[in-house]
Protein backbone atom coordinates (compact mmCIF):
# COMPACT_ATOMS: atom_id res chain seq x y z
CA UNK A 1 0.00 0.00 0.00
CA UNK A 2 1.44 3.36 -1.01
CA UNK A 3 1.01 6.56 0.97
CA UNK A 4 -1.12 8.90 -1.16
CA UNK A 5 -0.23 12.23 0.41
CA UNK A 6 1.32 13.48 3.62
CA UNK A 7 -1.74 15.38 4.79
CA UNK A 8 0.05 16.98 7.75
CA UNK A 9 2.69 18.40 5.44
CA UNK A 10 0.44 19.66 2.65
CA UNK A 11 -2.19 21.14 5.01
CA UNK A 12 -0.35 22.03 8.22
CA UNK A 13 -3.00 24.41 9.57
CA UNK A 14 -5.67 21.71 9.56
CA UNK A 15 -3.28 19.25 11.14
CA UNK A 16 -2.36 21.76 13.86
CA UNK A 17 -6.04 22.34 14.60
CA UNK A 18 -6.58 18.63 15.20
CA UNK A 19 -3.33 18.60 17.18
CA UNK A 20 -4.80 21.23 19.47
CA UNK A 21 -7.61 18.84 20.40
CA UNK A 22 -5.04 16.11 21.01
CA UNK A 23 -3.04 18.39 23.33
CA UNK A 24 -6.16 19.36 25.26
CA UNK A 25 -6.93 15.67 25.76
CA UNK A 26 -3.47 15.12 27.23
CA UNK A 27 -4.37 17.66 29.92
CA UNK A 28 -8.05 16.82 30.42
CA UNK A 29 -7.62 14.62 33.48
CA UNK A 30 -8.62 11.28 32.00
CA UNK A 31 -5.93 8.62 32.48
CA UNK A 32 -3.79 8.42 29.34
CA UNK A 33 -3.99 4.62 29.28
CA UNK A 34 -7.79 4.84 29.21
CA UNK A 35 -7.68 7.36 26.34
CA UNK A 36 -5.22 5.17 24.44
CA UNK A 37 -7.45 2.11 24.94
CA UNK A 38 -10.30 4.10 23.41
CA UNK A 39 -8.07 5.29 20.56
CA UNK A 40 -7.07 1.69 19.89
CA UNK A 41 -10.63 0.36 19.94
CA UNK A 42 -11.91 3.10 17.63
CA UNK A 43 -9.02 2.40 15.25
CA UNK A 44 -9.77 -1.33 15.30
CA UNK A 45 -13.42 -0.70 14.42
CA UNK A 46 -12.42 1.60 11.56
CA UNK A 47 -9.57 -0.61 10.35
CA UNK A 48 -6.80 1.99 10.44
CA UNK A 49 -3.53 0.04 10.40
CA UNK A 50 -1.39 3.11 11.12
CA UNK A 51 -3.43 4.05 14.20
CA UNK A 52 -3.73 0.47 15.50
CA UNK A 53 0.05 0.14 15.28
CA UNK A 54 0.68 3.51 16.96
CA UNK A 55 -1.77 3.09 19.83
CA UNK A 56 -0.72 -0.50 20.50
CA UNK A 57 2.88 0.71 20.77
CA UNK A 58 1.80 3.61 23.03
CA UNK A 59 -0.04 1.24 25.34
CA UNK A 60 2.91 -1.14 25.50
CA UNK A 61 5.19 1.79 26.39
CA UNK A 62 2.74 2.71 29.14
CA UNK A 63 3.11 -0.79 30.55
CA UNK A 64 -0.14 -2.46 29.53
CA UNK A 65 0.07 -6.24 29.81
CA UNK A 66 0.24 -7.99 26.44
CA UNK A 67 -2.68 -10.26 27.34
CA UNK A 68 -4.85 -7.18 27.96
CA UNK A 69 -3.74 -5.51 24.75
CA UNK A 70 -4.67 -8.49 22.61
CA UNK A 71 -8.08 -8.73 24.30
CA UNK A 72 -9.16 -5.19 23.36
CA UNK A 73 -11.18 -6.34 20.30
CA UNK A 74 -13.07 -8.82 22.49
CA UNK A 75 -13.16 -6.83 25.73
CA UNK A 76 -16.77 -7.84 26.45
CA UNK A 77 -15.70 -11.45 26.83
CA UNK A 78 -12.41 -10.76 28.62
CA UNK A 79 -13.65 -11.27 32.18
CA UNK A 80 -11.98 -8.97 34.66
CA UNK A 81 -9.09 -7.98 32.36
CA UNK A 82 -10.71 -4.54 32.05
CA UNK A 83 -11.97 -2.38 34.89
CA UNK A 84 -15.57 -1.17 35.01
CA UNK A 85 -14.41 2.26 33.90
CA UNK A 86 -12.46 0.80 30.96
CA UNK A 87 -15.40 -1.37 29.89
CA UNK A 88 -17.71 1.63 30.05
CA UNK A 89 -15.29 3.76 28.00
CA UNK A 90 -14.88 0.99 25.41
CA UNK A 91 -18.67 0.54 25.13
CA UNK A 92 -19.09 4.31 24.69
CA UNK A 93 -16.33 4.34 22.06
CA UNK A 94 -18.08 1.60 20.11
CA UNK A 95 -21.53 3.17 20.16
CA UNK A 96 -20.26 6.65 19.26
CA UNK A 97 -17.99 5.30 16.50
CA UNK A 98 -20.88 3.28 15.06
CA UNK A 99 -23.30 6.21 15.41
CA UNK A 100 -24.99 5.53 12.06
CA UNK A 101 -25.92 2.05 13.29
CA UNK A 102 -26.52 2.70 16.98
CA UNK A 103 -28.00 6.18 17.11
CA UNK A 104 -26.25 6.32 20.52
CA UNK A 105 -29.19 5.08 22.55
CA UNK A 106 -30.37 6.54 25.84
CA UNK A 107 -29.31 3.29 27.53
CA UNK A 108 -25.76 3.66 26.17
CA UNK A 109 -25.63 7.30 27.26
CA UNK A 110 -27.03 6.52 30.71
CA UNK A 111 -24.45 3.77 31.24
CA UNK A 112 -21.59 6.10 30.29
CA UNK A 113 -23.00 9.02 32.31
CA UNK A 114 -23.27 6.78 35.38
CA UNK A 115 -19.51 6.12 35.28
CA UNK A 116 -18.10 9.43 34.01
CA UNK A 117 -18.72 13.01 35.06
CA UNK A 118 -20.15 15.37 32.45
CA UNK A 119 -16.68 16.80 31.75
CA UNK A 120 -15.09 13.36 31.55
CA UNK A 121 -17.79 12.15 29.18
CA UNK A 122 -17.39 15.22 26.98
CA UNK A 123 -13.60 14.74 26.93
CA UNK A 124 -13.98 11.03 26.22
CA UNK A 125 -16.29 11.87 23.31
CA UNK A 126 -13.79 14.43 22.00
CA UNK A 127 -11.18 11.64 22.06
CA UNK A 128 -13.50 9.30 20.17
CA UNK A 129 -14.33 11.96 17.59
CA UNK A 130 -10.68 12.91 17.16
CA UNK A 131 -9.61 9.33 16.59
CA UNK A 132 -12.44 8.74 14.13
CA UNK A 133 -11.17 11.76 12.17
CA UNK A 134 -7.53 10.63 12.29
CA UNK A 135 -8.61 7.12 11.21
CA UNK A 136 -10.25 8.61 8.16
CA UNK A 137 -7.10 10.56 7.28
CA UNK A 138 -4.93 7.48 7.76
CA UNK A 139 -7.17 5.25 5.66
CA UNK A 140 -7.98 7.81 2.94
CA UNK A 141 -4.34 8.77 2.45
CA UNK A 142 -2.93 5.25 3.02
CA UNK A 143 -0.61 6.17 5.89
CA UNK A 144 1.55 3.07 6.46
CA UNK A 145 2.13 1.70 9.97
CA UNK A 146 5.50 2.58 11.47
CA UNK A 147 6.39 -1.11 11.44
CA UNK A 148 6.26 -1.13 7.64
CA UNK A 149 7.26 2.44 6.79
Amino acid sequence: MNNRIDYAKVSPDGYKAFGGVYVSLLKCGLPQELVNLVYLRVSQINGCAYCIDMHSRDLLKQGIAVHKLVLVPVWRGAGDAFSTRERTALAWAETVTRVAETGVSDADYDAAAAEFSDKELADLTYAIGLMNAFNRFGIAFRTPPAATA
